[in-house]
């Protein structure tokens, strides 16, 4: 099954579009997640994960997990952090593949299991919905990571894994577009748009869409088509971007921008190209960016402009251009002081800023952060061993291994930074930056 939508990819992705309509009128959304659970494990049960059918379906669920969340189709709110777990004990348990365990994402697991220790709720708040709020995300990268730990995957396997990421994505941008009131009768801000995120989290939805750009954005570069047509391809990534814009949610944009660019410069450098060449490439994407830039400005009347600028609806530059982020990174710095070792428990620091006082987001934004006033100083050995594997792995990488494993580390780091762990898509992408990437006949 996986083969045939590959094999047929315009038609895959006139079905996702479709998807995307269909959900906005049809009491359906429910049987969407349904079916990509049963078939998934179908899939990965008959054909004993020979294949890595498990990444397949991994890439899937979290490229749906965003479009099943906003159209009301959430079976279990954590149903693509759930449903990743599921997949992966099932494919170690599987298939002739032995994984190369490494103990540092154990110890990871146990680091973060410990902070429950010092869990600590205000009376009526449920601890297993705090635990699970900060803790699911990050243990699901633990459990990913494992999986994916020097796991090898070919050049073309890589690709149609994207791919089937990709899909879901673009029932995404068609539901958004269908849900979204007229562009020319809305009144625009500067602040993160619901309206034009399809009634949902701006930041999640950038993030995702984000991620469909930059593989749409390296199927171009790497001349893979996904319609008979390089024009039609160059129409995908130029409304990817366009939608993407119109959430006024900045991270999923830059975080993008920034490791397409890491991306081209290694793979730039494994090509070995001419600087004529490299400026072709500079001129094309920039009257590409400038088109869509110019248009959506319009549309908004200058204000993604001003967003961008960090500046509010008069053109003023605002005091904090992190949206109320430095000063949450500041408070969990104060927490840190005050409990180095162990931190100050799973869940805490929320309710901590609530009784702070200050007018300030409670839920903190940036995983990062998180870890350090929560866990302590087993935090900054976590998030130690996150950050330097993946550098090992590039290490004994060539440029073109490096090109995507690089993206992918940037693309999570990023986006932990700005959007912490809600979606399962942090834990995939790191996981990504952990393979093997070999060429087709190895």
């Amino acid at each position: 099954m996986i083969q045939k939508i590959i094999d047929n990819k315009l038609i895959a992705i006139g079905a996702h579009l479709i998807l995307g309509f269909l959900v906005t009128f049809l009491p359906i959304s429910k049987i969407f997640p349904l079916l990509i659970i049963v078939f998934s494990i179908n899939i990965i049960n008959s054909s004993k994960n020979l294949k890595e059918e498990v990444i397949y379906m991994v890439s899937y669920l979290v490229g749906a997990e965003v479009f099943i969340r906003m159209s009301g189709g959430t079976l279990l709110y954590e149903l693509g952090k759930y449903g990743v777990i599921l997949y992966v004990l099932m494919g170690i348990f599987m298939g002739n593949k032995r994984n190369k365990l490494t103990i540092s994402y154990v110890l990871y697991i146990l680091i973060l299991l410990i902070g429950i220790i010092f869990t600590n709720t205000p009376q009526g708040e449920s601890i297993r919905k705090a635990i699970v709020f900060n803790l699911s995300g990050p243990i699901t990268l633990g459990i990913f990571a494992i999986y994916c730990y020097k796991r090898t995957i070919t050049i073309s396997q890589l690709q149609e894994l994207l791919f089937m990421c990709l899909l879901p994505i673009f029932s995404i941008v068609s539901y958004v577009y269908f849900r979204t009131p007229n562009l020319e009768e809305m009144v625009f801000g500067t602040l993160s748009n619901f309206d034009t995120s399809g009634g949902f989290g701006p930041n999640q939805v950038s993030t995702i869409i984000g991620f469909g750009g930059f593989i749409l954005g390296i199927f171009l570069f790497i001349r893979i088509n996904l319609s008979l047509y390089i024009f039609l391809d160059g129409i995908f990534l130029a409304y990817f971007i366009y939608r993407g814009l119109l959430t006024f949610s900045r991270g999923g944009m830059l975080t993008a921008g920034i490791a397409f660019f890491i991306f081209a410069v290694f793979m730039f450098s494994f090509q070995k190209v001419t600087i004529v060449k490299v400026s072709k490439y500079i001129f094309v994407s920039f009257i590409l960016f400038l088109g869509v830039w110019l248009y959506t400005s319009n549309i908004t009347g200058g204000m993604i402009d001003n967003r961008y600028a960090g500046k509010n609806s008069i053109g003023v530059k605002k005091k904090d251009v992190s949206a109320g982020r430095s000063e949450i990174i500041n408070m969990q710095i104060e927490s840190f002081n005050e409990s180095p070792i162990f931190g100050i428990g799973v869940g805490n620091g929320k309710y901590k800023r609530i009784n702070s006082g200050k007018k300030v987001t409670a839920a903190s934004h940036n995983e990062v952060g998180r870890l350090i006033e929560e866990h302590g100083l087993l935090g900054l050995i976590a998030l130690l061993i996150l950050l330097i594997l993946p550098l090992e792995n590039m290490y004994f990488s060539n440029n073109y291994q490096r090109a995507f494993l690089s993206a992918f580390y940037i693309f999570w780091f990023l986006t932990i930074n700005h959007s912490a762990m809600r979606i399962a898509f942090p834990a995939f992408v790191y996981g990504l930056s952990l393979i093997r990437i070999v060429p087709d006949d190895e």
